[in-house]
């Protein structure tokens, strides 16, 4: 059997083609298409969907094309089904019959909307918002986007009160464009994150649009299980018509899946451009005091499982800048070779808070900084303290769900391109204290929704079928003996102190 799994996300679009029997997998055909990013103003990010759709394209293509040559008998005509995983906060505007661009997509890590969050706070809705949502009021997620719109393009404001245009998530983007248009559809993990849908009825709720502006629930995609038929290609270029897509969860959720994370009390965390913690809570939500949200996991025949998640926003993004803005490493894989031998903590700290900072501090107003330079540090120490500064903040949402949740995280499971890092890892499993398990296969986001594409379209019975597929590569177990752990004690006491001056420079 054969899946296509493309995972959208902030920089580029992957295509996987897995060959599936039984519970053995293997990647036939891998293709990933960088995209630009657009930065119009101070704080804001932007995404032109045409760009998007056109990587798309190119990765499927590439993917196939290779598939043909790794795996005999592969054709994509022989595909079973295609998942979807995405990118989730960020927000499309485009015409419902075309499936034209309406405005560039406004990306998760855009802060335009702070100001719109502020006001709503001081006009104390957000106790509304997080009981109903599950979330906080923060320009992250893609509701408060769709108020600065209408209240600020005008052209685009007009376009979805007279019905013309929709919104949505880049899974419904998607879904639109393989089905020809066809297909007007998200998903339960998708909709959980817009500010609009009440993750315990299963809905979009009425008095969140009334709140956010948003003129009608029309403008919004049915709401569909993360399994299942959304419908099928049609008038593809780079594909035949009446391939299902049949799995779609946002990345996070894919990569939750992917983990094989499906009992409650699991846990990974994806190291991708910002790092994200989730745990799953099983089919009953729980309301975080310690500053996490409450997301859905994903939805299969009608049921909803819910999960416990921690963002923090920059992770390999954080390398990415060491190497494009500062030019102290030529590629990624270079940190490994440059920390040996350097030390960063308890001297030099490096807070990424290049986007403001997310769960459990939530504060947008914070910037970056690297403390406790002196003439005496070193690239090394730099680039270490980039590293950790990473863990830190996966420690800081571990302690977190600890504080929430009555059970125990006893491993953690990982994923993303940084999480090959062994150095990164095992600083990891000490500061957070629980073993670090890497599977074979770190491309988890991907995996997870050509697992589901497969449990949608029917050649899978259910999630058990699944277990089986992961397989563990290494596992790093944090240090024990005392000197270690009173080290690693004061090493997150300077963590704190640091994160604590950022805040305060911001004026937080």
């Amino acid at each position: 059997m054969f899946l296509l799994a493309i995972d959208q996300g902030t920089t580029g679009s992957t295509a996987l083609v897995v060959s599936v029997e039984g519970t053995q997998s293997r990647v036939v055909g891998r293709a990933t298409v960088d995209f630009p990013q657009h930065f119009p103003k101070t704080g804001w990010v932007e995404h032109d969907l045409e760009e998007i759709w056109r990587s798309v394209e190119s990765a499927v293509t590439q993917a196939t094309q290779a598939a043909v040559v790794t795996a005999p008998g592969f054709a994509a005509a022989k595909i079973a089904a295609i998942g979807v995983t995405n990118q989730r906060e960020t927000l499309c505007v485009f015409e419902r019959a075309t499936g034209k661009p309406l405005h560039r997509a406004i990306v998760w890590q855009d802060k335009r909307s702070a100001d719109i969050c502020a006001r709503l706070k001081r006009e104390g809705a957000e106790a509304r918002v997080r009981a109903k949502t599950g979330l906080v009021l923060d320009p992250y997620f893609s509701g408060t986007k769709i108020t600065w719109l209408m209240e600020n393009a005008p052209d685009v404001a007009s376009a979805l009160k007279g019905g013309r245009g929709v919104v949505g998530t880049i899974d419904t983007f998607l879904m639109a464009r393989l089905s020809g248009n066809q297909v007007f559809a998200t998903e339960a993990s998708n909709a959980s994150r817009t500010l609009l849908y009440d993750i315990e009825a299963g809905a979009w709720d009425s008095e969140l649009l009334d709140l956010l502006g948003v003129p009608s629930a029309s403008v919004l995609p049915e709401v569909k299980d993360s399994a299942g038929i959304f419908g099928k290609t049609m008038g593809l270029g780079f594909l035949p018509d009446g391939i299902p897509i049949a799995g779609v969860l946002g990345d996070q959720q894919a990569a939750l899946a992917g983990q094989a994370c499906y009992d409650v009390g699991e846990a990974k965390c994806t190291y991708g451009t910002g790092a994200f913690l989730l745990l799953n809570l099983g089919t009953k939500p729980l309301a975080s005091r310690a500053g996490l949200l409450t997301t859905v996991a994903w939805q299969l025949k009608g049921q909803r499982s819910y999960a416990f998640e921690g963002s923090a926003f920059i992770a390999g993004a954080a390398v990415q800048f060491l190497r494009d803005q500062l030019g102290l490493i030529a590629k990624a894989s270079d940190t490994e070779a440059l920390v040996k031998g350097a030390t960063a903590a308890p001297e030099v700290y490096f807070v990424p808070a290049l986007s403001g900072l997310g769960a459990p501090y939530w504060d947008p107003k914070a910037q970056g900084a690297i403390m406790g330079l002196t003439r005496g540090t070193t690239r090394g120490q730099i680039v270490r303290a980039t590293l950790e500064g990473i863990a830190f903040q996966v420690s800081d949402l571990i302690q977190a769900m600890r504080q929430d949740y009555s059970g125990s995280v006893t491993a953690l499971r990982v994923d993303g391109g940084a999480a090959a890092n062994d150095v990164l890892m095992q600083a990891q499993a000490d500061y957070s204290g629980v073993a670090v398990d890497r599977p074979a296969n770190i491309e988890t986001t991907a995996f997870g929704a050509a697992m589901f594409a497969g449990l949608g379209a029917g050649n899978f019975a259910n999630l058990d079928e699944l277990r089986g597929v992961r397989k563990t590569d290494k596992l790093f177990t944090p240090v024990k003996d005392a000197g270690s752990v009173g080290r690693i004690e004061a090493h997150l006491a300077g963590w704190k102190r640091a994160v604590q001056a950022v805040r305060t420079f911001a004026g937080s």
